[in-house]
């Protein structure tokens, strides 16, 4: 092409013509932009829930080795112990006719109760958590969680607010997820009684939620939800509290939350905690609609590593 011919080919372009040239670029600019950001966002979400997988996958390993020593420990501990209850038994019926004798051998009696109702906590958290799936509801769950807490709920003058749909179905092992859902109802009964809030209020709520799983994929999960209007959790019980032996409460054993994290993982699901934006603790048990199955002690396979950049 000639230069005269150039001249005149640029010269039909026209003032107009750049200006919409311009606004194409811009427009396109923005939308990698926003493209941009949005990647981010979900970059550094992947990289949560991953780390949040990770530390559940330490925790439940190091919680199932826990539970091996503490059953050795357990069993040595209750054989003695079955015989310090007989003689004290024998004891107290040679001192019947001694009362102050017989009340010093019914104080030893409730002090050997209490060890023998520990020495249950530690073999129920150490046991095989083997799942039987039955076909459940999240309302049937909870039914039976209030049902075996219903004194403690009535002593305590607790609200129950609950909003779990009747058409949540799940496959789980009812009896060991009653128990933990149960566990977690006293938990949050206790805390607002020690706090002295008057106006006690407990939250249950149940939906179907994707979540990432151990190995990153994502998939449906039944989420059920225990909430409370109590004192919430202060960041240095939240890094402790699922550790066996570890409590605020002025009585316990502290491995309460220690069985509903193994039950948890048994079913291959997850826990997670947090205070509520108006106060209080919410606690959230997620369960793939599927069971797992059996929590293998023995697995100690490495983390997960993310797969993804840093988002910067």
């Amino acid at each position: 092409m000639s230069a005269v011919a150039s001249h005149h080919a640029i010269a039909d372009v026209g003032v107009e013509d750049l200006k919409e040239l311009m606004r194409s670029v811009n427009e396109t600019a923005e939308r990698l932009q926003i493209t941009h950001g949005a990647l981010r966002t979900q970059v550094s979400r992947l990289q949560h829930e991953l780390a949040e997988a990770n530390a559940q996958l330490q925790r439940s390993r190091s919680l199932a080795a826990l539970g091996e020593m503490a059953a050795g420990i357990a069993h040595e501990v209750r054989n003695p112990l079955g015989s310090i209850q007989l003689y004290v038994q024998m004891l107290a019926e040679d001192l019947t006719d001694r009362p102050e004798l017989a009340a010093r051998c019914a104080k030893i009696a409730r002090a050997v109760d209490g060890l023998d109702g520990i020495v249950r906590d530690v073999l129920l958290f150490a046991r095989d958590m083997t799942v039987t799936p039955v076909e459940t509801t999240a309302a049937t769950l909870f039914d039976r969680a209030l049902a075996s807490c219903e004194s403690l709920l009535a002593d305590g003058q607790v609200e129950v607010l609950c909003e779990v749909p009747t058409d949540c179905c799940l496959i789980a092992d009812a009896l060991l997820m009653a128990q933990a859902l149960g566990n977690l109802i006293r938990n949050a009964v206790e805390a607002m009684v020690e706090a002295d809030v008057s106006d006690r209020r407990l939250r249950l709520s149940a939906r179907r939620q994707p979540r990432r799983m151990t190995d990153g994929r994502s998939a449906d999960h039944v989420v059920l939800s225990v909430g409370d209007n109590g004192p919430g959790i202060p960041p240095e019980v939240h890094e402790r509290m699922f550790n066996p032996f570890f409590t605020t409460r002025v009585a316990g054993t502290g491995l309460g939350l220690s069985i509903v994290h193994r039950i948890v993982d048994a079913h291959g699901g997850h826990i997670s905690v947090r205070n509520g934006r108006s106060g209080g603790a919410e606690v959230e048990l997620a369960l793939p609609l599927q069971p797992a199955g059996k929590l293998d002690p023995a697995d100690t396979g490495s983390s997960i590593e993310p797969q993804i950049g840093n988002g910067s």
